[in-house]
């Protein structure tokens, strides 16, 4: 059963996040020759605030 954890900022629709998971699914099948329905694709959805980089946090490097 392989797991994909995808750690990304928030504010993403929902027809993207299918496209993320039809995507990462089907590639993983493929390359690793499991079935596409042991694959488990998990979202983290993280605010900008709670996300550091180069010491700021990307609320400030990437602001809206």
């Amino acid at each position: 059963m392989p797991v994909i954890r995808v750690d990304m900022f928030e504010g993403r629709d929902a027809k993207t996040k299918r496209e993320l998971v039809k995507s990462f699914t089907s590639e993983m099948a493929r390359i690793t020759g499991c079935s596409e329905g042991s694959v488990h694709v998990i979202i983290n959805n993280v605010p900008k605030e709670d996300w550091g980089l180069g010491g700021d946090l990307a609320s400030i490097k990437f602001p809206d």
